[in-house]
């Protein structure tokens, strides 16, 4: 009877750890995901990140509030038709967040389990005729740092006129396993050039501590 006893405990206490590590640790402090700046293969700048937010594809991703510090965010409905077409995601998040000065920041959250709904947000500026300038950034965050890409787009359009942005992003995993069986989200933030692009690029670093409070290896 004991061994049957001890045999059930062991089999529920695998059955809690392997759903933790699928969907992601849900912690007092919040949940736990793996953060890395490639969606196809591990690098040096894999991180564990903390949020008070979920982004598992279990959850609805649009739970994210609209009052994110000064920020207010309204939902930005996604017209174009091709973007559902060609990633086919299984959620899809875009909203406008503003600040009381009237600065405003882009965030994109795109959930799939395929690897097609994931690529460079590169690809689509070149494929548009954007000049692009690619690199990456470390993020402080309440506690250690994450790292994101870092793309400047610029384009100056044929009757005159130019639009300049600024982009950082990264992919978050709800384990290290890494399986896009348990689904991935691109979390990405776009602004247009605010005075400089360093400027630009720090306005974005605020608004992603809102979103994450830590980091660790």
């Amino acid at each position: 009877m004991l061994v049957i006893l001890l045999l059930a405990i062991a089999v529920v206490v695998t059955l809690v750890i392997t759903q933790r590590g699928r969907l992601g640790v849900s912690q007092s402090a919040g949940y736990e995901y793996v953060a890395d700046v490639d969606n196809w293969q591990r690098t040096d700048r894999e991180r564990v990140v903390v949020s008070p937010y979920s982004f598992n594809l279990s959850a609805d991703l649009e739970q994210v509030p609209m009052t994110l510090g000064a920020w207010t965010g309204v939902d930005v409905p996604q017209t174009n038709l091709e973007v559902f077409i060609f990633l086919e995601p299984e959620q899809y998040v875009q909203r406008l967040y503003r600040l009381p000065d009237g600065r405003y920041i882009w965030l994109s959250l795109i959930g799939s389990r395929k690897s097609k709904s994931f690529h460079s947000p590169q690809i689509c500026y070149a494929t548009d005729g954007w000049r692009t300038d690619a690199g990456s950034e470390s993020v402080p965050l309440g506690k250690g740092e994450v790292y994101a890409l870092k793309l400047v787009a610029n384009k100056t359009f044929p009757g005159g006129g130019q639009a300049d942005h600024v982009v950082l992003y990264f992919y978050l995993w709800p384990s290290y396993q890494r399986n896009l069986q348990d689904g991935m989200v691109l979390v990405k933030l776009t602004a247009p050039i605010y005075d400089t692009v360093e400027d630009t690029v720090k306005l974005e670093k605020e608004f992603f501590r809102l979103l994450f409070s830590s980091a660790r290896k």
